[in-house]
């Protein structure tokens, strides 16, 4: 199968419905559509194009996940729900556009898309699912927006070319190492708005030398910091002094 029309009768597309076509290379989804299930096209790793109209309003978990050749992907306004998973692994996708209607964007929603330098997260997005962007080992830069209110445990591992990050005044808590092993980081400002920092949240970030915190921080797990070998110093007393593992 090179090539799949999906006819206008259709409004949506099942769990799994082609799951495994793995000689699938392009796709037409009509407008009649509004839902795309889970796994609906998982590991259909020879699809290089594919435009979601703008009747869809929810993709599914892992509807698009495994899917290797994919390299852009535009999400239409009418979306507001970015499944668990659903485009993990498609490491092929250079470019991400998110749109104003999504409101939250699952768990592991795009992780392990090595290719991806750029993102875009829009106001409309209160919270970043766990894992959400793990091992986008190429993103260099993330504007997170006033919008977000909570970014989940291990949002942004392991994304290795990370050099500016900004978090917002928004965001009330970050989760269990969401930016560890980020390894491009050198200084981090955490707003006035975080009451919790998580477990290992920063641990393995090697150049990061400083970080900038208020007293507001009222719960900071320990170990946030570990691995941290370039780390010199910090504004918030319960994270000033470094462990041994984390000093040069």
């Amino acid at each position: 199968m090179l090539r799949l029309v999906i006819p206008e009768s259709v409004t949506a597309i099942g769990d799994s419905a082609f799951r495994d076509c793995s000689s699938l290379k392009g796709l037409t989804i009509p407008e009649s559509v509004t839902r795309i299930g889970d796994g609906a096209f998982a590991n259909c790793r020879s699809l290089t194009s594919l435009a979601i109209p703008e009747s869809v309003t929810r993709i599914g978990d892992g509807a698009f996940a495994n899917c290797s050749s994919l390299t852009s992907l535009t999400i239409p306004e009418s979306v507001t729900q970015i499944g668990e998973g659903a485009f993990r692994d498609c490491t092929s996708l250079t470019s991400l556009t998110i749109p104003e209607s999504v409101t939250q964007i699952g768990e592991a929603a795009f992780r392990d898309c090595s290719s991806l330098t750029t993102l875009i997260i829009p106001e409309s997005v209160t919270r970043i699912g766990h894992d959400a962007f793990a091992n986008c080992s190429s993103l260099t830069g993330v504007t997170i927006p006033e919008s977000v209110i909570y970014i989940g445990n291990s949002a942004f591992r392991d994304c290795t070319s990370l050099t500016s990050l900004t978090i917002p005044d928004s965001v009330t808590q970050i989760g269990n190492v969401a930016f560890a092993d980020r390894t491009s980081l050198t200084s981090l400002t955490i707003p006035e708005s975080v009451t919790q920092i998580g477990n290992f949240a920063f641990a393995g970030c090697i150049l990061l030398t400083s970080l900038t915190s208020r007293e507001s921080v009222q719960k900071i797990e320990k170990n946030i910091v570990d691995g941290c070998s370039s780390w010199t110093n910090s504004t918030h007393p319960s994270f000033a002094k470094p462990s041994k593992r984390c000093r040069k």
